[in-house]
């Protein structure tokens, strides 16, 4: 049995197939969607897709966007999705340096906290393309 998968950013159709197993960055917390997983909509944060097909896994950066698992599969549409390999490491650094500034210039409440989470979010993404526990 199998998943069907469909991976889809802005400026194209990034995957669609089927697959074992999909670890999705989540917003509240990565999570696992397998076959017959219940129905839901999540909120993807900045972070690191993991697609389990039956010969390895391919890892994917997100940076952004949604999933919904229906009874048809798990549909992702991200704002941004590129291989690990292939990904442009400077621009995460352009965000990471966006999002700095934004914090200078923003007053201590909700405002300021999302935007510190959303730059951790970042920086967990760079130390994951960059360290040298790539998992």
């Amino acid at each position: 049995m199998a998943l069907h998968f469909e991976l889809v950013s802005p400026e194209k159709l990034v995957f669609s197939g089927s697959v074992e197993q999909v670890d999705v960055p989540g917003l509240e917390g990565d999570f696992g969607v397998l076959e017959d997983h219940a129905p839901m909509v999540a909120t993807l944060r900045p972070g690191i897709l993991t697609v389990h097909l039956s010969d390895g896994a391919q890892r994917i950066v997100v940076l952004g966007g949604f999933a919904e698992v229906s009874e048809k599969g798990l549909t992702v549409v991200a704002d941004l999705a590129d291989s690990v390999e292939d990904f442009d490491k400077s621009l995460l650094a352009t965000h990471i340096g966006e999002i700095e500034q934004k914090i200078q210039k923003t007053e201590p409440g909700s405002e300021l906290d999302k935007l510190v989470t959303r730059l951790d979010h970042f920086r967990e993404v760079d130390r994951h393309l960059t360290g040298t526990a790539m998992h």
